[in-house]
């Protein structure tokens, strides 16, 4: 697909798209459909034979969803009305002796009350000039059609990603291949289940560009000071770093890191959890012990990605463990104190910190993946040794303390995972790590996972109340006690004694139906 600002008007973008087969052409219907609403018209030109009612038949099967309606042309009716959801309303003008025919025919109610799909527009400029989106196609010398779309803005910010999605994987040559959404996560982010054409599952990843929003502190947005993933650079780099140190991550088939679209290996749906959503002890203990052979191995910042641009996987430093602390004080706090934090509270909070950031200073580091949680883990019941576990969310890696995804991992916030296991996971982990080097500083592990797992607990806590406040998702409501649960145990170790007294004065772990006048002032 090109695109270009059209000539007739500089409001106006038109996109290009090749259409080699009447399979193309369908398919090209089939983006477009989800796309229309009330108001929209679409105009439809072209020579006799360019596939316009080829096209106006596929768009209509489209929207009712029914791909065997059938579709007459209305040459000689002028006038066609589908009562699909919206209601579609094709037009054939090619017969119409007077623009002022229009009226008669109902062209201002139907393209009130629903979708116009005009052929011939030409012969009533009105229908041109209501036009958002205009479609021209034209037979190709070699064979084979090619469509201009002429679109106003608003319809042009509705069909460009998508549009620009069909040509990518085109060129990656599953332009024929069924599409089938597929549940995302808490992110903008958007999945697909892509069935190539040799029948293989392929996953498409669909993730525009991060929104930096607005600065937040020392004129910078929250994401830059905490490091996150801007595009999927990281996650293509990633998904080839982890596979060349032995971790199983998906085959990048195709990516384009300009517009976001990922095409990759599906590596299935078995994951680390049992038919109740409760956590497979081997499983779990798995991923650990993959997490170990990657912590014991070389790595080296500095990547490339298969096209052979380089990346480097930026430090989880004070600034990033920080801001991401601070949204319990912009989410959490406000939420059960009923206020906003205090700039005395906010000092605090943030002087306490420091000083285990500091102490982190020493601890080992490592790239950590910063996710590592079931709905990111996948079970390869065929697979031996590490290759039994799958991981799926790197895009936000970063190299610092290595305890971090232990500890992400055994504190799963979406899963129970008790005291016992949380014991049997850690101690995996730290065996598994003295088996290649005896002098693993098993005491400075057990400081930086105890702080670490606070920071992430305490990130989760604001993160989860974001959600529903900022997100419209109230359903991550319900996890907060066992995160809470987490850090009342976590808060137990030497190494955190300091912010254990003020979560204490702040009752950070209290009910959170307790009266707000008990709460600091």
């Amino acid at each position: 697909m090109t695109t270009e600002p059209a000539g007739a008007s500089p409001e106006t973008r038109t996109f290009f798209l090749e259409l080699p087969d009447e399979a193309a052409t369908t398919r090209l219907a089939a983006v477009l459909a989800p796309l229309l609403g009330t108001g929209d018209v679409v105009a439809l030109s072209g020579p006799l034979g360019a596939g316009k009612t080829t096209l106006a038949r596929a768009l209509i099967r489209a929207v009712a969803g029914d791909p065997a309606l059938e579709v007459p042309s209305p040459t000689y009716t002028l006038v066609q009305i589908y009562p699909a959801r919206p209601r579609v309303t094709h037009f054939d003008l090619y017969r119409l002796s007077d623009p002022d025919e229009l009226v008669e025919l109902g062209f201002d109610e139907a393209a009130e009350t629903g979708v116009v799909l005009a052929e011939w527009p030409e012969q009533a400029p009105e229908v041109l000039e209501a036009a958002n989106l205009h479609l021209t196609l034209a037979d190709k010398p070699g064979g084979g059609r090619h469509v201009a779309i002429a679109a106003l803005p608003e319809a042009a910010v509705r069909i460009e990603r998508p549009l620009a999605l069909l040509a990518f994987l085109d060129a990656a040559g599953q332009g024929h291949a069924e599409r089938v959404p597929f549940p995302g996560d808490a992110s903008a982010r958007r999945y697909e289940v892509v069935t190539a054409q040799d029948g293989r599952a392929l996953i498409l990843m669909d993730s525009p560009d991060l929104v930096l929003g607005p600065p937040v502190r020392d004129g910078r947005a929250y994401a830059e000071i905490a490091r996150s993933a801007r595009n999927t650079v990281p996650f293509v780099a990633m998904a080839e770093a982890l596979r060349a140190r032995g971790l199983v991550t998906p085959r990048i088939e195709a990516f384009d890191t300009r517009r976001g679209f990922v095409l990759m290996e599906d590596l299935g749906r078995d994951g680390v959890l049992d038919a109740d959503g409760r956590p497979i002890p081997e499983r779990y203990e798995a991923a650990m012990l993959a997490l170990a052979h990657l912590h014991a191995t070389p790595f080296d910042p500095n990547l490339r990605l298969p096209d052979g641009r380089s990346y480097e996987v930026p430090p989880f430093d004070h600034a990033a463990m920080g801001i991401e602390a601070s949204l319990l004080l912009d989410w959490y706090v406000p939420h059960v104190f009923g206020r906003p934090a205090t700039d005395a509270e906010r000092a605090g909070f943030e002087a306490v910190w420091e000083r285990l950031f500091t102490r982190l200073d020493s601890a080992e580091r490592h790239v950590v993946q910063r996710d590592v949680q079931a709905p990111n883990l996948l079970w390869r019941a065929g697979e031996s040794g590490i290759r039994r576990i799958g991981f799926l969310d790197f895009q936000d890696a970063m190299v610092g303390p290595s305890a971090y995804d232990v500890a992400a991992l055994a504190h799963d916030p979406r899963v129970t995972i008790g005291p016992e296991l949380e014991l049997r996971l850690r101690t995996a982990y730290v065996s598994a790590r003295q088996s290649v080097d005896p002098g693993f500083d098993k005491a400075g592990f057990a400081a930086a996972y105890a702080i670490m797992a606070a920071q992430r607990q305490t990130k989760i806590l604001g993160i989860f109340v974001r959600l529903l406040a900022r997100d419209g998702k109230p359903q991550y409501l319900r996890h907060i006690p066992r995160i809470k649960a987490y850090l009342t145990k976590t808060l137990s170790h030497p190494a955190l004694d300091e912010l254990a007294r003020l979560y204490q004065a702040w009752q950070i772990l209290v009910d959170e139906d307790a009266s707000s006048d008990t709460r600091p002032t």
